[in-house]
């Protein structure tokens, strides 16, 4: 499912040669590397005719909107802020943006490179960014990406297209599901001024205290995977601090996405039930499915929204809406690791 309007506007720059002809020091991923690997390891996606995907991209625009409004009016965030559609994209279209995002995420938080080799460690990073990636890129719905270009909703429709169809659910209704959930992401840090610059932060302060030389360092697919999945035992006491508080929010935001996607009921979503059993089970895949994502950190990423979500559904249902949004009050005020498990032990910590 391709279109025009789905094409992505830009792609990260890679470090060339200086003016002068001495080497430039280079960024420690050749971003640009990863976008052309993900590229050409990219599956197409449903075949679906031009007229019918003009329609739903058109629509996916118009739902983004709609679901918003909804978030809004169930969580009372984001009153008075401007209205946006999302932005529709292909999987090449998301496979830039989201290689961009991850490029203006850590720049400067890791030191640049130089010397004989360096070309290499950037290529290899960059070759091994775009596995991850390319395999992604089959399976994202959406995302907010809050880093690049002041903030991007992003909707992939031939991925929304082709679990709609492998689901068997009514087409507009799981659309604007998705849209609940990523419009949801936006509002968390549209709404909550403060969120991208610590969520940034803590990336930044992780990659930091990677020793420079490091195979870690130079292997950031890699350690992107293991922040997702297994941690590395050889963490230090601060890296594991750093670490903890970095999944705990992210834990966080997932979960407080899929409790608003399926909060705001059947009024807006009559098939909510369907879409979320159906949906469950096809998060958990068949056997290799399941080891890649596992490799991958994304079966990480699975439980990271169940947990969330289990979090989010004790505190409204013992303080309500409202007085759950004092987690947006500041870092003080987010969940710790053992909280998201222990819900009860944060509401006597913060007592909103």
């Amino acid at each position: 499912m391709s279109n025009p309007a789905t094409q992505d506007r830009s792609a990260p720059g890679q470090d060339g040669a200086r003016k002068d002809g001495a080497p430039k020091d280079r960024a420690p991923v050749d971003w640009d590397l990863a976008v052309t690997t993900a590229t050409r390891l990219l599956r197409p996606g449903p075949v679906v005719p031009r007229a019918e995907a003009d329609v739903a991209v058109h629509r996916l625009r118009e739902l983004a909107v709609d679901a918003e409004v909804h978030v809004r009016e169930l969580t009372g965030l984001g009153q008075g802020l401007p209205l946006l559609p999302g932005e529709v994209v292909d999987r090449p279209g998301w496979v830039r943006a989201a290689v961009r995002g991850l490029a203006a995420l850590t720049d400067g938080a890791l030191p640049r490179q130089s010397g004989a080799f360096s070309g290499v460690v950037a290529g290899t990073a960059g070759v091994q960014a775009g596995v991850v990636v390319a395999f992604l890129s089959g399976r994202v719905l959406g995302q907010y990406d809050p880093f690049s270009d002041g903030g991007r909703l992003l909707l992939v429709a031939p991925n929304i297209v082709g679990a709609q169809r492998s689901l068997d659910v009514p087409g507009e209704e799981f659309s604007m599901w998705v849209c609940l959930h990523e419009g949801t992401h936006r509002l968390q840090f549209t709404a909550v001024p403060w969120l991208a610059g610590h969520f940034a932060g803590l990336v930044g302060t992780l990659l930091g205290t990677m020793d420079e030389g490091s195979p870690r360092l130079r292997d950031l697919p890699r350690r992107l995977r293991e922040a997702g999945g297994v941690v590395d035992l050889l963490q230090s006491p601060a890296q594991r601090e750093v670490l903890d508080r970095l999944l705990a929010l992210s834990t966080l935001l997932e979960g407080h996405a899929d409790h608003v996607m399926d909060a705001v009921g059947p009024d807006v979503v009559p098939s909510v039930r369907v879409i979320r059993e159906r949906f469950t089970a096809r998060r958990k895949g068949g056997v290799l499915d399941r080891v890649l994502r596992t490799l991958l950190g994304v079966e990480a990423k699975v439980r990271q929204y169940e947990e969330g979500a289990a979090f989010t559904g004790h505190v409204v249902d013992a303080v309500g809406m409202e007085r759950f949004n004092t987690v947006w009050t500041g870092p003080e005020t987010l969940p710790t690791r053992a909280e998201i498990a222990d819900p009860a032990a944060w509401l006597r910590r913060v007592q909103p």
